[in-house]
């Protein structure tokens, strides 16, 4: 009963931590806001979150090795104090430049968090169910990815609470609940077993011969690529095929959120009673629906139906691929985390690819590059043993 109680109070801090990680999918409506007021092309809006998972290339990597020097807990701490920094410069300026060097630092603290806070989960659990328990943890991180849409939309259109921020108000809000989590994750007593030898930057990339490794780290990208792109789409496909202006629009973005939050919560449960691999299946089968309906569809309810579709599609893939590569390797956790980490890369190819695709034939280019996506995660199917 004390080790349950002393488990979730550890939880409680590291659960608010994945509500900070959903940080990062802000950047998504928020390029549409900088397009809009900087007036700004697809191709150029686009590097803008593009540049934030573009760090995730280089940031995923030394973390794991920096988890085997300093622990899983402090670089949690290290990430948050970045996080938090990041949310604050948009407060400070509003020019193209401002916006990058923000989005970089958010991009940063991402990839520090999400590369030591998924193996901190492990040390606490200590053998539990770490595939739903991820899940659960994506259901909370996803709270804050469909909030950041509504924030955005209150402070763009609020006549007095904005305090002149506008849509930008969204990251004084997140700034406040991020400084809270660093205090209370700082206050949490996390025992950590101690790594008798750390690795090298070159022995974290030998394990990308691992097949599992290497078909795991393309399918998050995929799953990031199809995640931040169709958060930046979806809105434009509004715009450009129903009429709907920006703030009208931003609701597709919040409705992709809804869903991934509900398939997130109702997955941790589907996972303890079915195949994994079956329910990877159904997810990725939702997920190509959707493209056919993205790219067919001129009404307002195929489009919503497609974006409700991708959303609870692309809930649980994260968590089932990252699980799959954790437990292949189980004696190179930190290592293994970083390189699936650093597959978040996926979040800066496939938008710039879309953002190319949607100037030249319009948003349904953008969904093609999507599909290339789509068909990946399919003949990853094979690979889920559990």
């Amino acid at each position: 009963m004390n080790q349950s109680k002393s488990n979730l109070m550890q939880l409680l801090p590291l659960m608010l931590c994945f509500f900070c990680m959903g940080f990062v999918d802000s950047v998504g409506i928020a390029s549409n806001y900088v397009k809009s007021d900087l007036n700004l092309s697809d191709s150029v809006a686009n590097v803008l979150p593009s540049l934030v998972f573009f760090w995730f290339l280089i940031f995923s990597i030394p973390p794991g090795m920096l988890m085997n020097r300093i622990g899983r807990k402090k670089t949690v701490m290290v990430s948050l104090v970045v996080t938090v920094l990041a949310l604050a410069i948009p407060l400070l300026g509003s020019s193209f430049w401002v916006m990058l060097l923000a989005f970089s630092l958010l991009g940063i603290g991402n990839a520090l968090m999400q590369t030591s806070l998924n193996p901190l989960i492990s040390t606490v659990l200590k053998g539990g169910n770490l595939a739903s328990t991820l899940t659960f943890g994506q259901f909370v991180k996803a709270i804050a990815s469909f909030s950041a849409p509504y924030l955005a939309m209150w402070g763009a259109t609020a006549v007095i609470p904005s305090f002149g921020l506008g849509w930008k108000a969204l990251y004084a809000i997140f700034f406040v609940v991020g400084a809270l989590c660093a205090l209370w994750l700082a206050m949490t007593p996390i025992e950590e077993e101690p790594v008798e030898k750390a690795s090298s930057f070159v022995d974290c990339i030998k394990l990308l011969k691992t097949p599992i490794i290497l078909l795991s780290f393309l399918g998050i990208m995929c799953h990031v690529g199809t995640d931040v792109g169709i958060n930046i789409t979806a809105p434009k496909i509004l715009m450009e095929r129903l009429g709907k202006t920006l703030n009208e629009a931003a609701f597709a973005t919040s409705l992709y959120f809804i869903f991934r939050t509900v398939g997130c919560l109702t997955g941790s449960f589907f996972l303890r009673i079915m195949k994994a691999r079956t329910f990877f299946l159904i997810s990725v089968l939702m997920i190509a629906a959707s493209m056919v309906l993205f790219f067919f569809g001129h009404s307002a309810p195929m489009l919503y139906a497609a974006i409700a579709l991708v959303g609870y599609g692309n809930s649980n893939l994260f968590s089932i691929i990252f699980s799959q590569a954790l437990i292949s390797v189980p004696d190179k956790q930190n290592e293994v985390s970083g390189l699936m980490i650093m597959g978040l890369f996926g979040g800066t190819i496939f938008p710039l690819l879309m953002g190319f695709a949607s100037d030249a034939v319009g948003q349904a280019g953008a969904i093609a590059v999507l599909f290339i996506a789509t068909l990946f995660l399919f003949s990853y199917t094979r690979k889920v043993n559990q």
